[in-house]
């Protein structure tokens, strides 16, 4: 099996049953503040260096722009391949890619073994409650015969049982820094910002780790990120790492695999565009790594190498500014029509927000504010801020993404908006997950579909033990198994999953105001409990009501 990373998430696996190519992501994404790093644009060129254009099998992992490359994908990639189709709850990705031309598509069960024509195995582990992706995430293992590989890129498996039992793994592909704009949009205090962004950083880095160890491969290749951030609006050309900044939660695959020997793994490799690893029979493994004098070019001087890449990167983002409205319209009005419907029957969305949010548009040109809109969750309306309402959190952004996401009727806000980091935020009190899980299913269908799924989810039966009570198995967060991933100390269970932490005497989150745990004493009546008794501690600098988004 030969493997070439294409960049970010993207690869070309390459078998005698056929090519595989994973997530190809050349667009710059998100308004154009995403761009890949390093630069991968000349596997996306016409030359086509990695033969990718026309590989018997396409895999997308989700729909997020770094992964979903719906321009390249179009004018690029043969419709003739196959598609293998995660199996999501909502037909999102599959309706994309028709759109795209694309009409072959193997669908696969979660976390079952599809056989392929050649002798190739894969296994699709699909994750898919709300706060996966865009509803929805997932990594592929494959298999030839002779060797087998996970690419989790940045899923975040909660059960390893299906796919651990596929392996064991001759490679393992996995991100280790995330997508997310927190702390850096957050008008946080400096001191603030860099205490949670070590954090972050800190636990994106075990997290990844704890995915090594879990699933033992022989050969580990860190990958999916982080980007790079080459517009100087919005301030974003400062989030990149320059420097290797310990508050900064975009790490470098340097950093990590740093990392990876600091904790006693020295089977890290490095996988840049252009990095090719041969893997075989009885542990083969050769690196075709890319000329040193690249990588010091791309790592010696980040500053440097950026700013270059923004040079010839700035056409790009000059169009994509150019090409958003420059009129406005009767925001408020197209907002009512479309979201108040949406609010009438959101029940559980609405009792977990529970509480108003605040949405300012500004001129780009003087920065000052043209449009206060509320998203009212306690009367399901929306409408322009009387200037005295309390309004738990606050969002500021240029009108024209505003103007743009509203006319297309968008979806999923956290797909464009949010994760540009063209905004900036505040709040009064903890993280309610319920706000970022609300702008993604502004549709009938996202929207019914995780009513559904919150409503299921009250439903908790599946019980273990902690020092004494018995509390719900999975994470009410993320529907982590806490007898793989809790930890209990001082009468407070923590999930490593993301660092959540609950309150075992009340099941109060100590983390989030909209979870609760089901804890209670134990009784003679609960019988023999799988017991939560982990001892990784989630690193404690920062306080608990900074852990969210």
């Amino acid at each position: 099996m030969r493997i070439t990373s294409i960049g970010h998430a993207g690869m070309l696996v390459e078998t005698a049953a056929g090519r595989i190519v994973c997530d190809p992501w050349f667009t710059p994404a998100y308004f154009a503040s995403w761009f890949p790093f390093p630069d991968n644009s000349a596997f996306g060129s016409a030359a086509d260096p990695a033969g990718i254009r026309t590989a018997e099998y396409l895999f997308v992992s989700h729909l997020h722009h770094d992964h979903f490359d719906p321009h390249w994908l179009s004018a690029n990639m043969s419709k003739d391949t196959t598609v293998l189709l995660p199996d999501y709850q909502v037909p999102d990705l599959r309706d994309e890619l028709e759109k795209l031309g694309f009409r072959n598509f193997m669908q696969t069960r979660n976390r079952e073994v599809t056989e392929l024509p050649g002798g190739l195995r894969i296994l699709i582990d699909a994750l898919i409650t709300p706060t996966d992706g865009p509803l929805g995430d997932s990594g592929i293992a494959i298999d030839d015969g002779e060797v087998r590989i996970f690419n989790q890129n940045d899923a975040r498996p909660v059960e390893d049982g299906p796919v651990a039992a596929f392996g064991p793994y001759d490679a393992h592909f996995l991100q280790y820094s995330g997508a997310i704009w927190y702390p850096m949009v957050y008008d946080f205090p400096e001191r603030m910002k860099a205490t949670v962004g070590r954090r972050k950083r800190e636990n994106g880095m075990a997290r990844a780790l704890r995915y090594v160890e879990q699933y033992g491969a022989k050969q580990v290749f860190p990958f999916a990120g982080p980007p790079c951030f080459l517009d100087e609006r919005d301030n974003l050309f400062a989030i990149n790492d320059f420097d290797d900044d310990p508050a900064n939660v975009f790490p470098s695959q340097l950093a990590f695999l740093e990392f990876m020997r600091e904790q006693g793994h020295d089977n890290g490799h490095l996988f840049v565009p252009g990095t090719t690893v041969v893997l075989g029979a009885d542990g083969k493994c050769e690196m075709e790594q890319v000329p040193q004098a690249q990588i010091d070019e791309i790592y010696g001087d980040r500053r440097t190498y950026l700013t270059n890449y923004q040079k010839r990167a700035q056409p790009q983002i000059d169009a994509m500014h150019a090409g958003l409205p420059q009129d406005k319209s009767d925001l408020v009005g197209q907002l009512k029509e479309w979201i108040e419907p949406l609010l009438a029957w959101a029940d559980h969305t609405c009792a977990g927000l529970n509480g108003r949010i605040l949405l300012e548009t500004a001129d780009p040109a003087t920065g000052e504010v043209d449009d206060q809109i509320v998203f009212d969750f306690l009367t399901r309306t929306i409408g322009t801020w009387d200037g005295e309402a309390e309004c738990r959190y606050k969002f500021r952004t240029d009108r024209p993404l505003i103007e743009h996401l509203v006319r297309t009727r968008t979806p999923d806000w956290v797909n464009e908006l949010f994760l540009s980091c063209r905004f900036q935020a505040s709040r009064k009190g903890p993280y309610n997950e319920y706000i970022y899980t609300f702008f993604k299913s502004l549709s009938e269908e996202h929207m019914t579909y995780v009513e559904g799924y919150y409503a299921e989810s009250s439903d908790v039966t599946d019980l273990a033990k902690a020092e004494g009570y018995a509390v719900q198995r999975h994470c009410p967060h993320l529907k982590a198994d806490l007898t793989r991933f809790g930890t209990v100390a001082d009468g407070v269970l923590t999930c490593s999953m993301h660092g959540w932490q609950f309150d075992l005497a009340s099941g109060r989150c100590l983390t989030s105001d909209d979870r609760k745990l089901v804890a209670r004493p134990l009784t003679a009546e609960d019988g023999e409990l799988p017991e939560i008794s982990g001892s990784t501690q989630i690193p404690a600098e920062a306080p608990a009501v900074v852990a969210g988004n």
